[in-house]
């Protein structure tokens, strides 16, 4: 497993977020991560990404504990945040290669990884723009890309399509299933076809516990519910947690 998580908590003063969360995610999974605000999701990630200490419980990248060993994890994975972390002024292969010798690459390894995502990415006709040029569709590859450039184990997208219009998120889509088996992926999203799309698994939390993982067909079976959004209704408002 790439990913095991034990008993996971976080604790606000006496608000529980994060409930003894257990599962794990195979390697080159690509793992979505459902529910509503305030459902735990975010404080999940932040934790697993090393952004904020569990009040109990561990988790395992690739074998390296979060809580004891949390450099060695963070240097197998990477986060694409919500909010995009490019560099307006500089160009598409500025950023790459910024990020690249950021993360300890010579410039020749920086080089050679930023002509890989660019390609990987649909980037290389507009790499010599501004990224504050970009699209929001760009926008969002470029962030990726970017996450990339560390040559992560583990993947964190949180949200990638949030605000794109249809075709750019589709054709994002087409991008991200093609990283499928190369890099173990965690998503979080609203948009139940992006998963429906995208995700070999899922699970859904509820006021911080996990109620429900497992491929949207056994789900299905196992709630009797035709689709997903009828699966994530089920569990998250008609109380099947």
């Amino acid at each position: 497993m790439t990913i095991e998580i034990k008993e996971l908590t976080k604790c606000y003063h006496e608000k529980v977020v994060v409930d003894q969360l257990s599962f794990s995610i195979k390697q080159g999974e690509f793992f979505a991560l459902l529910g509503q605000n305030a459902a735990g999701k975010t404080s999940t990630i932040k934790m697993l990404c090393g952004l904020l200490l569990p009040t109990d419980g561990d988790a395992l990248l690739d074998g390296k504990s979060i809580v004891y060993h949390q450099v060695a994890a963070k240097k197998i994975m990477n986060i694409s945040p919500q909010e995009s972390a490019v560099a307006p002024n500089l160009t598409v292969i500025e950023n790459l290669l910024f990020l690249g010798r950021i993360y300890g690459c010579s410039k020749t390894q920086a080089r050679e990884r930023a002509n890989a995502n660019m390609e990987l990415f649909a980037l290389s006709q507009r790499q010599n723009d501004k990224a504050k040029t970009l699209s929001g569709g760009f926008k969002r590859r470029l962030s990726i890309a970017m996450a990339m450039m560390s040559n992560p184990k583990i993947l964190f997208l949180d949200e990638p399509t949030l605000g794109l219009d249809v075709r750019p998120r589709r054709d994002l889509w087409k991008i991200l299933s093609g990283l499928k088996g190369k890099v173990t992926i965690v998503l979080t999203t609203h948009y139940l076809e992006e998963v429906e799309v995208l995700a070999d698994r899922v699970g859904i939390m509820h006021h911080g516990r996990l109620c429900a993982l497992g491929t949207i067909q056994q789900l299905m079976h196992e709630t009797k519910q035709s689709s997903l959004e009828e699966i994530f209704l089920a569990y998250t408002e008609e109380g099947l947690c």
